[in-house]
């Protein structure tokens, strides 16, 4: 057993928090003292992720509120809080999820380093991707996303997986590592990092900035749970159709002057995408042409587009329009792991998204697809 050290980064003990609110209270209130019993009321949100939602752990999407508000027979707006009132204290607020047992202090401060010492492992070598550690340390994305976000201490991973850390870190052992990470800590290099992953400022500010875009979809949410901006049913609308391939499996935001008739009833801001290469093997060809809704968040089973880097795309015609830069685009199918978090996969390039730590206006839903 490698000795504890003192901590030498201090620890913010709420950074997991990302989404309080009052499901819990509202719960309770129901007569729901548990939390199990209640989540057979809402069996289309997997007990995890429900867990998490309750613990502010994961943002949960107005659809998901809106189910959650009706088995309670409340409304989605009485789940939300407000996090700039002068009563909010999120001190009182995380009490009763906190763990009985008194924190260890310096492991946590160790799980921070760690977290700061891989991500910036990762920013000074590009290559080292989500696929590439996978594939050259056998750390599985999920497991990656944990160990980058400091949710677990380091004695509670397998040998297998500190194994994987010792070498992704070019530490031969715990101590070699513990004494590296000491020396990183001590010398500036982690703190930049580790204060960016427990800023209490900038977790404040996204809790606003969460809460205020869970207030506007809620707003736009019809009766069937699907925003209020779609369009009559009746009506029937030509989509313009953008794609052109790109490197790494995206899909560039370029005109292709081909229209999509729409008869799904997609948002205002809808629009067609051009697959242009198999992405997710069989089940999307290439030639296929998506309908993309960017105000519709994905959902689990189906798939998605993630907004990535914009891009400059050559007009081909030196006379016209100089170079251009548009969005790019990723396909994946959408999934949610046995911890409640959402997750986007692509098979072509193999790579895993976390959907939780990507603002929303970089996700959108894929409603349907043409095969031509």
């Amino acid at each position: 057993m490698v000795p504890h050290a003192k901590p030498t980064v201090a620890i913010d003990p709420f950074r997991a928090v990302v989404f309080p609110n009052r499901v819990r209270e509202a719960r309770q209130r129901a007569g729901y003292s548990r939390l199990l019993p209640f989540s057979g009321r809402v069996a289309d949100i997997p007990y995890i992720r429900l867990s998490k939602i309750e613990r502010g752990e994961v943002v949960p999407r107005a659809h998901e509120l809106a189910k959650i508000a009706e088995a309670l027979g409340i409304r989605p707006d009485d789940l939300l809080l407000d996090v700039d009132a002068a009563h909010f204290s999120i001190e009182r607020w995380a009490a009763p999820f906190a763990d009985r047992r008194p924190p260890d202090l310096a492991e946590e401060a160790f799980a921070l380093s760690l977290a700061a010492a891989i991500r910036l492992r990762r920013q000074a070598d590009r290559s080292l991707t989500i696929a590439a550690i996978e594939r050259l340390y056998g750390i599985a994305p999920v497991t990656l996303s944990r160990i980058e976000n400091a949710q677990r201490a380091f004695a509670r991973w397998n040998d297998a997986t500190q194994a994987a850390i010792f070498a992704l870190l070019e530490a031969s052992d715990e101590a070699t590592l513990r004494e590296k990470l000491e020396q990183l800590s001590a010398d500036g290099s982690l703190q930049a990092m580790v204060a960016a992953m427990q800023n209490p400022a900038l977790r404040s500010q996204r809790m606003r900035e969460r809460m205020l875009a869970l207030r506007a979809e809620i707003a736009n949410l019809g009766s069937d749970g699907v925003s209020r901006a779609a369009i009559p049913a009746a009506t029937t609308r030509q989509l313009a159709v953008y794609g052109a391939p790109h490197g790494d499996g995206l899909v560039a935001r370029t005109p292709t002057g081909l229209t999509v008739a729409d008869n799904t009833a997609a948002g205002p801001r809808a629009f067609g995408l051009r697959v242009g290469r198999p992405t997710l093997g069989g089940g999307l060809p290439g030639n296929a042409i998506v309908i993309v809704d960017p105000d519709r968040y994905p959902a689990a089973g189906g798939l998605a587009v993630v907004r990535e880097s914009d891009v400059k795309m050559s007009s081909g015609d030196p006379q016209a329009n100089p170079d251009e830069t548009v969005a790019t685009y990723r396909i994946v199918a959408v999934t949610v792991d046995r911890d409640g978090r959402m997750f986007g996969y692509s098979t072509t390039p193999a790579i895993e998204i976390a959907f939780d730590e990507r603002p929303s206006e970089q996700l959108g839903a894929i409603i349907s697809a043409y095969f031509v």
